[in-house]
């Protein structure tokens, strides 16, 4: 018996990566955290400048980072040199360090009205949101990205997760400091993310002499 062909069945969407870069994101520059921190100052857009400093001392996944809480970063009215997040796809705590640069900016950003009696550190514009969403999140992201230039299918919301590791591992060649920094429970994770090579490790080797 004689199957027939059935006709060929096309999408009626285009691919969602169609056009863009897939793969993973390139931290920023010092050069490119300044820049941004330059014009959202001169903008005057604390918020944006607060979530900028956030992102790039937290370390935090985009879905952790929106879902920040007052209470994770202030205490007794001040803000904390130290914070402390759970994380949602591990279930475990990760601890981060705030630079006196994202202290000044939140506690800034702390004097708007838009934050009072918040519980979110990054509220919602909109009543049925409690905070930002992660898609906002990215929105802000390119937008941060595109103002200095930069092609916007290059960098993502990992972005400015990997952009202070990224210096301290070419500063210290310290993986284990880093994977503690990011959360991560298995080392090759950590390997994977900050895209290691051979060429590094034998570079790192070459500089400790027994």
């Amino acid at each position: 018996m004689q199957t027939r062909n059935l006709p060929a069945i096309r999408a009626l969407r285009p691919a969602w990566n169609k056009g863009r870069i897939v793969g993973q994101k390139r931290p920023l520059k010092p050069k490119h955290v300044w820049a941004i921190r330059v014009r959202l100052e001169l903008s005057e857009n604390h918020r944006d400048l607060a979530l900028f400093n956030m992102a790039i001392d937290s370390k935090l996944r985009g879905c952790d980072l929106v879902r920040m809480k007052v209470v994770d970063v202030m205490a007794s009215g001040r803000i904390k040199e130290r914070a402390s997040v759970l994380q949602s796809k591990t279930q475990k705590p990760v601890r981060f360090e705030l630079s006196e640069g994202t202290r000044c900016s939140v506690a800034k950003w702390m004097e708007n009205p838009l934050m009072i009696g918040s519980e979110y550190l990054w509220p919602g514009r909109f009543h049925e949101r409690l905070h930002i969403s992660t898609r906002q999140y990215a929105r802000i992201v390119r937008d941060w990205v595109s103002s200095i230039g930069l092609e916007v299918t290059a960098y993502g919301t990992h972005s400015m997760r990997r952009t202070k590791v990224t210096q301290i591992y070419k500063k210290m060649g310290n993986l284990r400091a880093v994977q503690l920094l990011l959360g991560h429970t298995k080392m090759d994770s950590t390997v994977r993310y900050l895209g290691v090579e051979l060429e590094d490790a034998l570079a790192i080797a070459e500089a400790i002499e027994i």
